[in-house]
């Protein structure tokens, strides 16, 4: 974890919600198109050596964000690489502000794995001063064992690396 980048994760257990904060040295403008923009969210979504490989990305309400997590050979220690596929849809927008709406597990079409945990999510920008801003993420989950198994699958590890990554790329 860099040092530099304020980096917060809570546990609502009675809620079932996950809120992460993360602080970022760059102007709120810059920090929406990271993550709105799929040619620049594939660059940091993603905890290496993986990486994310948009599909489709229709930024808009009632749009989505479908991508591939792509896993390694180094780390599946397979012949191929894995891809494990997900999925947000987009409920809300507020530009520069916010947007919200669902995560899911899913396949390459986008069909959802009812197997799989799924969330609610909102994340929040703020403007702290012109050169520094503030990501929060909530996510909702249906059950605290969902909340669980998503925790379970390193995503506290996980959203660290991709903040590091992403804070770099903005520099």
């Amino acid at each position: 974890m860099d040092k530099n980048l304020k980096f917060d994760f809570e546990i609502d257990k009675a809620n079932n919600r996950i809120h992460v904060t993360g602080e970022f040295s760059a102007n709120l403008e810059a920090v929406w198109k990271a993550w709105t923009t799929a040619e620049l969210v594939d660059q940091w979504w993603g905890p290496k050596p993986c990486r994310a490989e948009t599909k489709f990305l229709d930024f808009r309400v009632g749009g989505h964000w479908l991508y591939g997590m792509i896993v390694p050979m180094a780390v599946t220690g397979s012949e191929k690489e894995q891809i494990h596929w997900g999925k947000q849809g987009y409920y809300k927008i507020v530009p520069y502000e916010s947007f919200s709406g669902t995560d899911v597990f899913c396949d390459e079409n986008g069909i959802k794995n009812p197997k799989l945990p799924e969330a609610r999510f909102e994340n929040l920008f703020y403007k702290i001063r012109d050169e520094k801003t503030r990501v929060t993420l909530i996510s909702t989950h249906r059950s605290f064992e969902d909340m669980e198994a998503v925790i379970a699958m390193g995503y506290k590890e996980g959203i660290a690396v991709c903040f590091n990554q992403l804070d770099d790329l903005l520099k």
